[in-house]
C-alpha cells in the first residue's frame, strides 16, 4: 500500500488532483464562499498533513532500498569471495599441470632408457639393432646388468604413474 501511495503521490494524476485542489480552495475566498482566514487555516493545516505524511512515506522508502541495498552488496561480497577462490584453485591447477608435465618427461626419459636396454638385450641375441638418429651409442651390457637395468627402469614407470594415479 505505502508503495503504490508513494508512486501515486509521484503522478501527473497527482499533481492535476492537487492543483485543482489548491484552485478551489483560492476560488472559495475570492467568490466569499470561504473567508480568506479560514481557507488559508484549512489549507495550511491539511499542507503541513500532507507534508508529514509524504516525509514518513519517503523515509520508509529510502529505508526499504537501503536493505536491498545491503543484500547487494552482501551478494557483492560473496562473489567477491567465489571469485578469490576460483583463483586459487586456477593456481593450485597450473602446479598440478607442471607437476604432471615433469612426471610425463620423467616417464618418457625412462621410455628411452628402456628402449635402449631392449636395443641392447635385442642385439646380444643377434637380432638387428634398431639404430636411432643422433644418439650416442651405448656402452655394451652383459645380460644381467642390462636385465637389472631394465627391471629398475620398470619400477621407476610403475612408481611414476602410481604417483600419478593418486594425483599427488
Amino acid at each position: 500500500m505505502i508503495e503504490r501511495t508513494v508512486a501515486g503521490v509521484g503522478s501527473v494524476r497527482s499533481l492535476a488532483v492537487h492543483t485543482v485542489a489548491f484552485a478551489s480552495f483560492f476560488l472559495f475566498a475570492v467568490f466569499g464562499i470561504l473567508s480568506w482566514e479560514l481557507m488559508l487555516l484549512v489549507l495550511t493545516t491539511i499542507l503541513s498533513l500532507e507534508a508529514i505524511y509524504l516525509a514518513i512515506f519517503i523515509q520508509i522508502t529510502v529505508n526499504k532500498h537501503t536493505e536491498s541495498l545491503r543484500e547487494v552488496e552482501e551478494d557483492i561480497d560473496e562473489i567477491q569471495e567465489d571469485v578469490e577462490e576460483l583463483g586459487e584453485d586456477m593456481e593450485d591447477i597450473q602446479e598440478d599441470l607442471e607437476e604432471i608435465s615433469e612426471d610425463i618427461e620423467e616417464i618418457s626419459e625412462d621410455i628411452d632408457e628402456i628402449q635402449e636396454d631392449v636395443e641392447e638385450l635385442n642385439e646380444e641375441e643377434g637380432e638387428p639393432k634398431v639404430k636411432k638418429a643422433g644418439k650416442p651409442k651405448a656402452k655394451k651390457l652383459t645380460k644381467g646388468e642390462a636385465l637389472d637395468r631394465l627391471t629398475r627402469d620398470v619400477a621407476r614407470v610403475l612408481a611414476d604413474l602410481e604417483e600419478l594415479k593418486k594425483g599427488k
